[in-house]
């Protein structure tokens, strides 16, 4: 499991407010980017729908989707484009990798959210960015990295509730604007050899298996057998056998079930909607005993267990279904990121496969009303910030082309 859960009481990590350190190192970003991530382009469309809200001084919130961990280096562009700095939301764990990422990360404007839990500090602080309104707030609603990059996960509604905030504060002391949220689609296209690229990937993961290399079989078909090694290896830890049927239904029976199992444990009634907030749910409940030295250490394993269990249940979840078929032409990026996903999970390591070319696609203005229309069924702006990243991404990825 990689290191995301964090065995320590929570401090907030503020943000640097200065100008020197994001004008520095926006010049160097590309470069970085290319080496660490394998991006050799970047290309930022409709800009000018940002521009126009920035013009009319409202707070502006960025709300884009989140499938690789260098979403965040890339809406540098848009820093670029607009001149404005940014100011980004980021879970607590990125902050406690080593202390130069946390020394870089404050001065380009991050501060930490506590993902276990209601962290007042960070919800403080993204209102407050919007109301000063002297730089933009980003804020993933996705609440993870989900690794793919044409289908979102459920959302989140806290970005809502923070741009709503703001705006009701905003109307109270009478400030030029209000405040508007732009979706924001990242859309990856990959620029390389896909078979040269995949391969050493999956001979590696078969070697785990004691497998002679799968050479003589079909791409996709090698992929549907991997993926049923891996579940049946989780269903065997988890429930002492493997089982049989259709994959995403197996996939979705020992999410449901896993989950089920530890809500029950734990008395947990309101599970939430969607895997992450109820992983999200459990995390809450599990941790404080382990951060406060309660507990035994038998005790602590048990629950470290179940944390694992959470992680890996996350990870599952973010396979999307069908992604990637045999009966019609796919997409080159589905089977990079579904090996990818595989590496990930067998490995717990996370290489980049470039070269990438990245398309920056900036949606048209949300305006955020003070006050929620409670006889809505559902939020207009998470509504809003939904059908708009899916339309864009839908859009974008018809600009991939098929194998």
């Amino acid at each position: 499991m990689q290191n995301i859960v964090i065995e320590e009481p929570y401090q907030f990590v503020p943000p640097v407010y200065n100008r020197f350190w994001p004008s520095l190192v926006k010049h160097y970003v590309s470069r970085y980017i290319r080496k660490t991530y394998d991006i050799h382009s970047v290309e930022c469309r409709n800009v000018e729908r940002l521009q126009d809200s920035l013009d009319a001084g409202h707070g502006v919130l960025l709300a884009p989707n989140h499938c690789r961990m260098s979403d965040p280096l890339i809406l540098n562009t848009i820093v670029k484009k607009t001149n404005r700095y940014l100011h980004t939301m980021a879970s607590w764990h990125v902050f406690k990798q080593d202390p130069f990422s946390r020394f870089m990360l404050r001065r380009l404007g991050a501060f930490s959210v506590y993902r276990e839990g209601v962290d007042r500090q960070a919800i403080n602080t993204a209102v407050n960015i919007l109301v000063d309104g002297k730089r933009m707030l980003v804020v993933f609603p996705e609440g993870a990295v989900s690794r793919h990059n044409d289908q979102l996960m459920p959302l989140m509604d806290g970005t809502a509730f923070i741009a709503r905030t703001a705006a009701k504060r905003r109307q109270k002391l009478n400030t030029q604007g209000s405040v508007v949220v732009h979706p924001i689609a990242i859309r990856y296209f990959f620029r390389g050899d896909l078979i040269a690229t995949i391969t050493p990937v999956l001979e590696e993961i078969e070697s785990h298996f004691s497998w002679y290399p799968q050479r003589d079989k079909p791409l996709i078909l090698r992929l549907q057998q991997i993926g049923q090694a891996l579940l049946s290896l989780k269903e065997i830890e988890y429930f002492g056998a493997a089982r049989t049927g259709d994959f995403y239904e197996r996939v979705d029976q020992l999410i449901e079930d896993e989950l089920t199992k530890l809500e029950r444990e734990w008395d947990i009634k309101n599970t939430g909607e969607g895997t992450v907030s109820r992983v999200k749910n459990l995390r809450t409940i599990i941790l404080p005993g382990m951060v406060n030295n309660s507990i035994s250490s038998k005790e602590r394993q048990r629950r470290w267990k179940q944390l694992t269990a959470c992680y890996y249940v996350q990870q599952m979840s973010h396979y999307p279904r069908k992604y990637v078929r045999t009966s019609i032409p796919n997409i080159p990026e589905h089977i990079l990121e579904t090996v990818e996903r595989f590496e990930e999970d067998f490995t717990d390591r996370l290489s980049p496969h470039g070269p990438f070319h990245v398309v920056i696609q900036v949606g048209h203005a949300i305006e955020v009303a003070s006050r929620r229309d409670r006889s809505a069924k559902s939020d207009p702006v998470m509504d809003g910030i939904r059908t708009q990243l899916t339309d864009m991404l839908a859009d974008l990825a018809k600009e991939s082309p098929r194998m």
